[in-house]
């Protein structure tokens, strides 16, 4: 169960859910999910530490840029599902 609370608590943020729709067409570079926010690189960064340590996000680095992907894509039907419920 602590793992799903993890999961939850990572997901109750809305720049955090922000970042995952971004990522939902593929992966992105920081660089890319820098655009068109309204928060700071290091403000991006603690976000995105939280949804990798959550086991949402994978990251990997290629030359001097960071890339993000979903992990698993269940995760965008919890957040569809979650709109239902409106």
């Amino acid at each position: 169960m602590e793992i799903q609370a993890k999961i939850f608590k990572a997901l109750a943020h809305p720049l955090r859910l922000k970042i995952i729709n971004k990522l939902s067409d593929g992966e992105l570079c920081v660089c890319k999910l820098n655009e068109d926010v309204e928060f700071s690189q290091s403000n991006l960064s603690q976000h995105l530490r939280i949804l990798k340590e959550a086991g949402i996000l994978n990251s990997r680095k290629e030359g001097m840029w960071m890339y993000y992907s979903i992990t698993n894509n269940k995760v965008l039907e919890i957040i569809s599902m979650s709109e239902e419920l409106k």
